[in-house]
C-alpha cells in the first residue's frame, strides 16, 4: 500500500513541475475550464438566488395557506376563455366560509387596488401600494410591528378610518415610527389615523415590499370602490388549523363555496382553490427548468475547455516522449506514467474551476452591491459541484492522453523523442 502512495506522490509532483515549466500553455488551458465553470456556477447561483428571493417574498405565508380567487396559480385544464369569465369572490362569500367551515385558524378577505398617494401636511409619498385587508391578515402574514398596533376586528368590520404604514412610508412622512403614531394622513382625499408602523423588511424581488405599503380596513376601500369594480382584485386567504388534512380541507372549502354559489353537480367550479404549496412547486418547476437550460448552454463552454485540456495533454505527451522512454527504461511502471499525466490534467482542470468559482464569488459581491436588498447566493453545495465538475472534466480529458503515454514502448519512445 505504501508504494502506491509513493507512486501517487511522485506522479503528483511530476504533474506540478510540468505545469510550472509550461506557464503559457497552462494559462491557455485554464481559460477554457475557468469560463465553463464560471458559466455553470453563475447560472446555478443566479437561479438559487432567484428562488430564495421568491420564497422570501412569500415567507409570511405557510405552505398550507389557501387562496381562493378566480385565477389559478399554475396550469389548468379549464380553457382560458372560460376561466376569464369566472366571477370574483365576494366579501359575503368570505364571511360565509368563515362561519360555515370548521378547522379554520384564520381567514382574511383582501382587495388589490390601484396605488394611491399619501399626504401629511407638506410631505407626500406617491404611488403607494394599498393593502385592503381584514384584521386577521395580521395573523396570516405574521406581520411584525415596529410601533403601535394593527387594526382590530371591530375597526375592520366597521371600516374605521385607520391605517398601518410600512417602515419606509413612515420615515418619509414623519422621520420615524414613534413620530407616526396618532398622526392623521390623507388617502383618497380623506383623513386616516396612523395606528401602527411595521418593522423594516427590505426590498422584494420586483421592488414590492411591505416597507412601501399601507394597510387599510377592507370595508373602507369597499365603500369607495364598491363590490363590482374591475379595478379591484379580491381574494379569500385561509389558514387551516395545524394537523388538518389539507386535501380534505380543500374539498370541504370547495363544496361550501359551490353551495353558496348554487352550482349544480354537473357544473364545474367557477373559482380556483389555490394552495401555497402548489405555488412553491410551480416555482420549483420553473427554477428547475432554468437550471437545466442554463446547464446545457454553459456545458458547451465546459466542453470546449475539456477539449482544450485534452489537446494540450496530447501535445504534452508528444513533447515528453523521450522522458517517458527514459523513465520506463529506469523501471517506471505504466501506472506511474498514467498517474503522472492524469494528475496533470485533473490539477489543471481543478485550478481552472477554482478560479471560475472565485470569479463567481467576486461577481456576486459586486452584483449584490448594485441590486440593493437582492442577495446573490453562492452556496457551499454549488462550490462543491463546481470543484467536482472540474475534477471530472480533467479526468475525462486526460484519460486518453494518459493511457497513450503509459502504453509507449520505452525503446521506441527514446528513439522517437531524440
Amino acid at each position: 500500500m505504501l508504494i502506491y502512495f509513493r507512486v501517487l506522490k511522485e506522479s503528483f509532483n511530476f504533474a506540478l513541475n510540468a505545469l510550472r515549466n509550461n506557464k503559457l500553455r497552462t494559462f491557455l488551458s485554464l481559460v477554457g475550464v475557468t469560463i465553463g465553470i464560471f458559466s455553470i456556477i453563475a447560472v446555478l447561483a443566479a437561479v438559487d438566488s432567484l428562488k430564495q428571493e421568491i420564497e422570501g417574498s412569500v415567507s409570511g405565508l405557510d405552505n398550507s395557506t389557501i387562496i381562493i380567487m378566480r385565477f389559478n396559480f399554475g396550469p389548468t385544464d379549464i380553457p382560458r376563455w372560460k376561466w376569464q369569465q369566472f366571477p370574483d369572490v365576494s366579501f359575503d362569500e368570505y364571511q360565509y366560509l368563515e362561519r360555515n367551515t370548521p378547522n379554520i385558524e384564520a381567514a382574511t378577505f383582501t382587495l388589490n387596488v390601484p396605488n394611491e398617494n399619501i399626504k401629511y401636511e407638506d410631505s407626500q409619498v406617491d404611488n403607494v401600494p394599498i393593502g385592503a385587508v381584514t384584521d386577521s391578515y395580521y395573523d396570516i402574514e405574521e406581520l411584525k410591528l415596529d410601533e403601535g398596533r394593527f387594526f382590530n376586528g371591530s375597526e375592520s368590520n366597521s371600516g374605521s378610518m385607520v391605517v398601518v404604514l410600512g417602515y419606509e412610508i413612515a420615515h418619509k412622512l414623519f422621520g420615524g415610527a414613534p413620530n407616526a403614531i396618532g398622526k392623521e394622513v390623507r388617502i383618497y382625499g380623506r383623513k386616516f389615523n396612523v395606528i401602527g408602523v411595521l418593522e423594516k423588511e427590505g426590498a422584494g424581488l420586483f421592488g414590492n415590499s411591505k416597507d412601501t405599503t399601507a394597510w387599510l380596513p377592507v370595508n373602507v376601500v369597499r365603500r369607495m370602490y364598491g363590490d363590482n369594480n374591475k379595478n379591484t382584485f379580491p381574494q379569500i386567504v385561509i389558514k387551516p388549523e395545524k394537523g388538518v388534512d389539507n386535501a380534505e380541507f380543500i374539498a370541504m372549502l370547495t363544496q361550501q363555496l359551490r353551495i353558496k354559489r348554487g352550482l349544480k353537480p354537473d357544473e364545474i367550479s367557477n373559482f380556483f382553490v389555490n394552495q401555497m404549496q402548489g405555488f412553491t412547486d410551480f416555482i420549483d418547476n420553473i427554477t428547475g427548468s432554468m437550471n437545466v437550460i442554463g446547464l446545457i448552454i454553459s456545458g458547451f463552454s465546459l466542453l470546449v475547455g475539456g477539449f482544450g485540456i485534452a489537446n494540450i495533454m496530447f501535445v504534452s505527451v508528444k513533447e515528453r516522449t523521450n522522458l517517458i522512454g527514459i523513465q520506463k527504461s529506469l523501471g517506471a511502471k505504466n501506472k506511474f506514467i498514467l498517474f503522472q499525466f492524469l494528475f496533470e490534467a485533473i490539477i489543471l482542470a481543478v485550478i481552472g474551476g477554482l478560479i471560475g468559482l472565485f470569479l463567481v464569488f467576486i461577481v456576486s459581491i459586486i452584483a449584490s452591491q448594485f441590486t440593493g436588498d437582492f442577495e446573490f447566493v453562492l452556496s457551499p453545495w454549488n462550490m462543491f459541484i463546481g470543484t467536482a465538475i472540474s475534477a471530472a472534466i480533467g479526468l475525462i480529458s486526460g484519460i486518453l492522453p494518459a493511457i497513450s503515454a503509459s502504453k509507449l514502448d520505452p525503446v521506441e519512445a527514446i528513439r522517437t523523442g531524440m
